[in-house]
């Protein structure tokens, strides 16, 4: 797969911290650089792309880019520990590996900042984390991916694992009050108060199956997982059924030709629902990182490799001498504003755009299981 290592390559040597390419979003709002969840996605995936090739230019490139933003206290630049904002987490998990690997004390330090934040984050009446401060009492499958991994990784490594079981339950009343038990798929969101005008008044529960949310809770579930303690052995076995109920409620749903998902993932004979990148993309890393990890067995792989193979084939493509991947859901929640209602036809009327973090990421990621299987392969 030469052409993603090009890819690749063309994105870090067109983006700095002030300006990263992927972020559209920050560039089609004009907006100064910030510290934000879609460069986290994308910074992560480099330096597991360092981990596993070992190339320094990967390593060079994630370090300049997080240290642009962190201060020597610790202190990271545009972040507000108090705006409470779930999403503001997700990029503290690349601080892990770079204190490691730099044993830069600011990092750690940083650590600490962005755990603050957890600490007075508001729940619901259930304990989960609200999304964000300005959506009180909701839960989004999102915010598990954003916050979870780096929660249960800091009380692992530096608080005794004290919070351990607290990251747990969240997953778990996630698990009940989320899940549709006829197809097996999570819905979007969950609105404690039953006040929002998406959510149905009885369940809480917004309307439809979206595929990167859904995306999103796979990738916590398994992260979470590869970093519990050996002390949760039960309770990671636990989320293990979830994730592997997950993976085997999505797949009826997967496109036969491209192995791909649809953006509504349960309505894709209807126009005009699309194959989405993103999306496709988590999956094709989730499935094929759990069973390496040995979550799901081997039978699985073909299908992460399916999705992986589909997007290369259907969404990579050169363009004047540059690579671009399309096919990318640029944005989509469910908010205090009336255009957010989390109808089919929401989802549909979001923009698809290219060369975007949230498709970026995850398929680089997907590009590094690869890289691994072929390794094991050829022992």
């Amino acid at each position: 797969m030469k052409i993603l290592d090009r890819y690749i390559d063309q994105l870090l040597e067109q983006s700095t911290p002030e300006a990263p390419i992927w972020n559209l979003e920050k560039i089609r709002a004009g907006a100064k650089p910030s510290w934000n969840y879609m460069d986290g996605c994308v910074i992560k995936a480099i330096l597991e792309l360092y981990l596993m090739k070992k190339e320094p230019k990967y390593l060079e490139f994630a370090d300049n880019f997080i240290d642009y933003f962190v201060q020597e206290d610790g202190s990271i630049l545009s972040y507000d520990p108090k705006e409470y904002n779930l999403d503001n987490v997700n990029a503290g998990k690349t601080l892990f590996d770079l204190y490691n690997l730099t044993h830069k004390e600011k990092y750690r330090k940083a650590m600490d900042t962005i755990y603050s934040q957890l600490q007075g984050q508001p729940r619901t009446s259930t304990g989960n984390f609200w999304h964000k401060q300005i959506y009180p009492n909701q839960v989004w499958l999102d915010g598990l991916y954003m916050a979870q991994p780096f929660y249960m990784q800091y009380e692992v490594t530096y608080n005794d694992c004290k919070g351990c079981q607290d990251s747990y339950q969240q997953f778990i009343q996630v698990y009940r009050l989320m899940k549709d038990l006829r197809n097996g798929l999570y819905y979007h969101a969950y609105d404690d108060s039953r006040q929002m005008f998406w959510c149905d008044k009885v369940t809480g529960l917004s309307e439809n199956f979206w595929l990167r949310a859904l995306g999103w809770f796979a990738m916590a579930l398994i992260d979470t997982m590869d970093v519990m303690p050996e002390s949760m052995a039960a309770e990671k076995a636990n989320l293990g059924k979830i994730y592997k109920e997950l993976i085997d409620a999505m797949l009826p749903y997967q496109d036969e030709e491209t192995g791909m998902w649809y953006q509504v993932v349960n309505r894709g004979g209807i126009s005009p629902n699309y194959l989405e990148t993103s999306g496709s993309a988590i999956f094709a890393y989730a499935i094929m990182k759990s069973v390496r990890l040995g979550f799901l067995d081997e039978s699985y792989y073909k299908y992460g490799r399916k999705a992986f193979d589909g997007i290369c084939r259907t969404q990579l493509s050169e363009k004047d001498g540059e690579l671009q991947l399309d096919g990318i859901c640029l944005v989509a929640g469910l908010g205090n504003v009336e255009m957010r209602e989390g109808t089919f036809e929401y989802y549909m009327r979001e923009p698809v755009v290219k060369n975007e973090a949230k498709g970026v990421a995850p398929l680089i990621l997907a590009y590094i299981e690869t890289l691994l299987e072929e390794q094991k392969s050829a022992k």
